[in-house]
């Protein structure tokens, strides 16, 4: 062969016979994927590959297909039969360059990815349906399902199929009363369906009830006692029983209730291209039995016997298992359910116990599966007047201050019933029954609320005390709440301190808090023990920051304390003034005088402190690309006494910053890196330049924040492929960063087209799974480039040797036993003579070296000997 054959890919667009100019694409390819439609009409040129070697004269075709794809002498690959891509959906080919029946260049593969068309119209697994559908049927809870096929492509819209109802018979005043699922074909009732829909009128029958004939009879005889006719002559009885027979024996093809026409489409039914297709559901309403009873109402304390039927159920499946539970799980239940339905109570209910229960009927088969959805049932608990008024207090005591004007509310008496609320059984009535002293009414009292009012101006030099008893009354039972009303003193007496002025006091600035300063004290003229002499002591001037307060008992002494730090800095002198107040109002006319105010006043003395961090947190966060010397944060601090201080860092064991000492600020002296250390923590220490004893510190945290400056990286570089049995291969990689900088990873051949030998498929965020297809026939070397990227699409390409080999039984590459003989080419040869000889001279010197010494130490001895002599 004196030449390379090149082979050239000419595309064409139309059909040969079309005979229209091609635009020709030239260049080398080894590999090629052409997509063809299904049902394109034959003959039809698909590609010309083109040689520059004159010797070519003919091309071999080879693989999947050829009897429906050939190729031309002079190179033209076409199309022999219409493709169909429910026959075969791809083909893989062979394309060989010939010269007289011998090969002359490598071959090349060609994938044809057969294109499907929506030229199959959809269909339904049934050219009609029949359904059941019981009355009172949810809307939205399918009861039937209709389902269709369609024959292209599940992977494109050509097979997305779309139901729709096109019909329903009756269909009375446009009234929809079903609907349908367009993607799952599931056909329920609407919302108006849900409440419209009725079977047809019969006869009701109680659990294994006789259904004859003569059953029928016996209750038309029930409903009509005075029969002058025979049934059989009587049209009332026959319209019944044809009525009766029809109902039993419906046949939906026959005689449905509904009919709807339902449609499917192809391509979602959004295109007007779509290909349809068309079926019948013929629908009977069915009577539903499962009704809720409502709302069951049982009186408290009724009497027996028990258990009583309340009420009864009636499953649509005839021999259904009726089970009873409750809702809430209370200890105490009682009720159950019997054989045929019926509800039972088995005990007294007491409402003031609960006055609600919640019933759940299940209505199962033999093996427990439900055959009617739960169904709840709530129980009123009525209420009866079996519960007396209580009193909320045995004493219920009042005050009042005298003087107050007639109609003053003194207060309101409060007493429960534990009746109903909102009925008669707790409308509660109050009346005055008895007074002392027995005097002339001094009080009323509202019968419906309880309120008792003044009726007179009362005055304590005349009455101190009354006492007076209240009956309460529902409408059966009554009690009587005691009360007493106290006539207290009007404040007309002022606190008066001891002392107007208590000083001048002096306390150092770093005194705890906590710690009394001073006892003040005050005294009341009015009543001991009421409101009125009450006295508590307020800061109204001078306590700037509130750092002082005043703690008392009432009853007129008082303790100066501090209660936050002092700070002579801030403030070295309070001139605080401090007021006596009763909590009780003055008498009107009366107000506060100077007779109730008192002075003091608070030196500081000046103390060293330690200086002071303006923050109390130190926290910052930094990329770890910062360029060294970059400013993180300046730390602020003072002290208090203004004297000069100095910044220092301990604990940054790896050098990572550096803090200036005289202005605090810190910057970074070592590149930053997340991966080797993403967060750490310094202290950061301030003290007096001429007293380092005095010092404060604060916990520097630092975090480092990642940025992408790592690639995903294989874990492994090389596996291998069993020819007998060709496994995937399980590509792994990592990335040193974190979120969002690594997984997941994207995973694509270096070429970044698709490849007839190799499929790569991403297996999860960190791993692919790369697959042979075509099976090998000879054991080679692949060195694949796979780009891997991260979350943030940055990535390099890498080389990942696979080999294909032939395998043991245990799943290993098989080496040939020559292959294991040791054999080098004539470079190694060389390579390990040149080291042979090389190891040899070292050798040598070494031996000459050693002569020398062995002589030198010998002349030396020689030389001591002599000198001896």
């Amino acid at each position: 062969m004196t030449s390379m054959v090149h082979l050239l890919l000419l595309p064409l667009l139309l059909s040969i016979a079309a005979g229209t100019d091609l635009e020709e694409k030239k260049g080398p390819f080894e590999n090629i994927e052409l997509d063809v439609p299904e049902g394109t009409p034959v003959p039809y040129a698909i590609y010309q590959f083109q040689v520059t070697n004159s010797e070519v004269n003919n091309f071999r075709l080879s693989g999947e297909g050829r009897e429906d794809i050939k190729i031309s002498k002079d190179g033209w690959l076409f199309l022999d039969r219409p493709l169909d891509w429910s026959r075969d959906n791809h083909y893989i080919l062979v394309v060989e360059a010939l010269a007289d029946n011998e090969v002359v260049e490598d071959p090349i593969h060609v994938t044809i990815n057969v294109l499907d068309v929506n030229n199959n119209a959809p269909y339904f697994n049934q050219s009609d349906y029949t359904a059941a559908v019981r009355e009172y049927n949810r809307a939205g809870v399918a009861f039937t399902r209709v389902f269709a096929s369609d024959r292209d492509d599940p992977e494109t819209p050509n097979a997305r199929l779309s139901y729709s109802l096109v019909k329903q018979i009756p269909s009375k005043h446009n009234t929809a009363m079903f609907q349908i699922d367009s993607s799952t074909g599931e056909i329920s009732t609407t919302e108006q369906g849900e409440t419209t829909l009725k079977a047809r009128e019969g006869i009701h029958y109680g659990r294994e009830e006789d259904r004859s004939i003569e059953a029928l009879k016996e209750k038309f005889t029930e409903y009509c006692p005075v029969q002058k006719i025979s049934f059989e002559d009587n049209p009332f009885f026959t319209c019944v029983e044809r009525a009766e027979l029809r109902r039993r024996n419906v046949d939906p093809m026959e005689d449905p209730d509904y009919t709807l026409i339902v449609r499917v489409e192809d391509l979602g039914g959004d295109s007007a291209t779509a290909l349809s297709g068309n079926t019948r559901v013929y629908i009977v309403v069915q009577q539903n039995l499962w009704v809720n009873p409502g709302l069951i109402t049982v009186k408290e304390n009724s009497d027996g016997p028990y258990p009583r039927v309340i009420t009864q159920v009636q499953s649509n499946e005839p021999n259904a298992i009726y089970k009873l539970v409750q809702k809430e799980r209370e200890l105490r239940f009682p009720f159950e359910i019997s054989e045929n339905g019926e509800i039972l109570l088995t005990d007294v209910l007491d409402r003031e116990d609960k006055d609600m229960y919640i019933l759940v009927v299940l209505a199962v088969d033999h093996t427990g599966s439900e055959v009617d959805p739960p169904m709840e049932i709530q129980v009123l608990v009525e209420d009866v007047n079996d519960n007396k008024p209580v009193c909320y207090n045995e004493l219920s005591v009042f005050e009042v201050q005298e003087g107050e004007p007639v109609g003053s509310l003194i207060g309101q008496l409060l007493a429960q019933d534990d009746d109903e609320p909102g009925t008669l059984n707790s409308q509660l009535t109050y009346t005055i029954v008895s007074e002392d002293p027995a005097i002339k009414s001094a009080f009323s009292i509202d019968d419906a609320s309880g309120k008792i009012q003044a009726l007179r101006m009362l005055q304590r030099k005349d009455q101190q005390l009354f006492t007076f008893n209240v009956r309460v009354n529902d409408a059966v039972f009554s009690e009587e709440c005691k009360v007493i009303i106290k006539v207290i003193d009007v404040n007309n007496e002022m606190p008066l301190f001891e002392k107007k002025d208590y000083g001048t006091h002096t306390l150092a600035e770093d005194i705890a808090v906590g710690n009394t300063v001073l006892t003040i004290s005050a005294s009341d003229g009015d009543d001991p023990d009421s409101g009125s002499s009450l006295i508590e002591f307020h800061i109204s001037k001078g306590n700037d920051d509130e750092v002082f307060a005043v703690e008392t008992d009432g009853n007129g002494v008082g303790h100066l304390v501090i209660v936050k730090p002092l700070d002579f800095e801030a403030s070295p002198v309070f001139n605080l003034q401090i007021d006596a107040r009763n909590p009780e109002p003055l008498m009107k006319g009366l107000e506060y005088g100077a007779e109730s105010t008192a002075f003091v006043s608070v030196s500081l003395t000046d103390v060293d402190e330690a200086p002071e961090f303006s923050m109390d947190i130190l926290d910052v966060t930094v990329p770890e690309n910062t360029t060294k010397g970059s400013v993180l944060l300046t730390v602020e601090a003072k002290d208090p006494e203004g004297k000069d201080i100095i910044f220092k860092l301990d604990g940054d064991t790896r050098g990572l910053l550096e803090i200036d000492a005289a202005t605090g600020q810190i910057k970074t002296k070592d590149k930053l890196d997340r991966e080797i250390l993403e967060a750490f923590d310094v202290t950061v220490t301030v003290f007096e330049k001429e007293n380092p004893k005095m010092s404060s510190e604060r916990v520097l945290s630092v975090t480092v924040l990642d940025v992408n400056d790592n690639v995903p990286k294989l874990m492994e570089s090389r596996s291998f492929i069993c020819m007998q049995r060709p496994e995937p291969v399980i590509i792994r990689a990592q990335d040193a960063d974190s979120a969002p900088f690594s997984q997941p990873f994207t995973f694509t051949l270096g070429s970044g087209k698709r490849s007839p030998n190799w499929d790569l498929k991403v297996v999860d965020g960190t791993a692919a799974k790369l697959t042979l297809i075509k099976k090998s026939t000879e054991e080679k070397t692949f060195k694949l480039p796979i780009n891997i990227k991260d979350n943030a699409g940055m990535g390099v390409t890498q080389i990942f040797e696979v080999k294909v080999c032939n395998c043991t039984e245990l799943g290993y590459c098989y080496i040939a036993p020559e292959e294991r003989m040791l054999s080098y080419g004539m470079g190694p040869t060389i390579g390990i003579l040149a080291g042979t000889l090389g190891f040899c001279i070292i050798i040598f010197i070494v031996v000459i070296r050693n002569i020398k010494k062995d002589k030198k130490k010998a002349a030396a001895g020689q030389e001591e000997r002599n000198a001896m002599m």
